[in-house]
């Protein structure tokens, strides 16, 4: 009797439990508490801490990845191979050991198995080099992959941030941004936290590629940073894309103390002249040239910023209202549940719980407390020559959390003022800061892939 329990036990995950994983269960458990009890980014923390949890349960049949090629993650040398061909192998058994010839972080480094099977051949002997994407081997298995190996792809295909991007192009109305072009500048200067925090991080030891993508957690858009970090440093997806919708949730919290340190009373009663009425072709027009040149200034970013202005153009020309309403609704809705399990997905313990993860998360909240001060502090320089003066609340809302940042400069206004408005002329800002987040991500990534 007892040995048949002990034959059932070993077919179950409990044995398979390790250490890592009730500690990201609490994880979770915080996560799914600041979503439905704080209403914290429900719609996007809620699916990523769902998929936190399934990747922190022993059921690899979730992520484990289709028997064939073996790919090489990596350039540099095979040292030496651990398994012998026509053995079998299951998902993650060590492989081999890969010598790296990145001169910033030269390492051994194991190789794991990315999937069950035979091992049928070996094709790179010990001591011969590789680069990425070679292939070193052959799994052979009759078993497909994994669910959310299949769902994922969305993310590395570059599939997911671009729709996301289509849907908040059809729910913006860039109106405002026209309406008052030099609000422009607010959305620019407050790209001076990616650039700070992508300096501090080269300083404390990151490579250039995961110094930007933890540097354009400062842009306070969750999808740039979903789209850089899985091409620059997808190790560090997990941290980055937590911190980054983390801190959009916290906008209510984060910025309202930083806004009143560097604004005076008088700064926070500047009344606004109500904005002009922009035209249909106004709109139009600018949608097509802002996709023409950001597309030509930087090609990398094309897919964002070519999936945003349509989104733009679909809710602008006034004939596509079926297009528009499945851009806001149907394709958005569904892509953020793929999206957020895919991240959530990637959350395991072993490469969550580790030191770098805190500093990730602390410099995330520098990049994110350095973007807001520099759009209020961009507000106040511009108001030293403009003589139609520019509330500096609405700098804040530069940081393309839209429109949470924007809510956040009325809500400030109306605490100073309750009868004044500022939720249009802070929608300026806004997004400009969406096109410039989205603008440095291909810059990083024409510069640094």
């Amino acid at each position: 009797m007892l040995k048949d329990f002990l034959d059932f036990f070993t077919l179950t995950g409990f044995p398979e439990i390790t250490w890592q994983m009730p500690v990201m269960w609490v994880v979770c458990l915080v996560l799914f508490y600041l979503a439905v009890y704080k209403g914290f980014e429900p719609l996007l923390l809620v699916p990523i801490a769902f998929g936190a949890l399934l990747a922190n349960l022993p059921a690899p049949s979730l992520t484990i990845e289709p028997p064939g090629p073996v790919l090489s993650t990596m350039s540099g040398r095979l040292v030496e191979w651990h398994v012998a061909p026509g053995a079998m192998v299951k998902e993650d058994d060590l492989l081999a050991t890969l010598q790296s010839d990145d001169l910033e972080k030269p390492a051994l480094i194991e190789f794991r198995s990315p999937s069950h099977g035979q091992l049928t051949e070996l094709t790179v002997m010990p001591g011969e080099s590789l680069q990425v994407g070679q292939k070193l081997a052959t799994i052979f298995s009759k078993e497909p992959g994994g669910l959310f190996y299949y769902i994922s792809r969305g993310i590395e295909w570059e599939i997911f941030p671009p729709l996301i991007f289509l849907g908040v192009g059809a729910l913006t109305d860039f109106g405002p941004l026209l309406a008052r072009p030099i609000t422009l500048l607010l959305g620019a200067a407050a790209q001076l936290g990616v650039a700070m925090t992508f300096l501090a991080a080269s300083f404390l030891g990151f490579t250039a590629g995961e110094s930007a993508s933890i540097a354009i957690i400062g842009g306070a858009d969750g999808p740039t940073a979903i789209f850089l970090s899985a091409k620059l440093a997808p190790h560090l997806l997990p941290a980055i894309a937590v911190a980054a919708y983390s801190y959009m949730a916290l906008v209510p919290m984060i910025q309202p103390p930083i806004m009143r340190a560097l604004t005076t009373m008088p700064e926070r009663l500047i009344r606004m002249k109500s904005l002009r009425k922009v035209s249909k072709l106004e709109k139009l027009v600018f949608a097509l040239v802002v996709t023409v040149f950001c597309i030509l200034l930087v090609p990398a970013a094309a897919s964002l910023i070519g999936m945003l202005m349509l989104g733009n153009f679909f809710r602008e020309c006034g004939v596509t209202d079926r297009l528009v309403k499945a851009s806001q609704n149907e394709i958005i809705n569904v892509i953020t549940i793929f999206l957020g399990t895919s991240v959530g997905i990637t959350m395991t313990g072993e490469r969550f719980l580790k030191p770098e993860t805190l500093l990730i998360l602390s410099l995330g909240v520098i990049a994110f407390s350095v973007s807001t001060a520099s759009g209020v502090i961009m507000a106040k320089i511009l108001n030293l020559f403009l003589p139609e003066k520019i509330n500096p609340l609405i700098g804040s809302a530069g940081v393309s959390a839209v429109p949470m940042a924007a809510r956040v400069s009325q809500v400030e206004g109306q605490r100073a003022d309750p009868t004044n408005f500022l939720l249009m002329h802070a929608m300026g800002p806004n997004v400009a800061g969406v096109i410039g987040t989205a603008v440095i991500a291909g810059y990083y990534i024409a510069t640094l892939r």
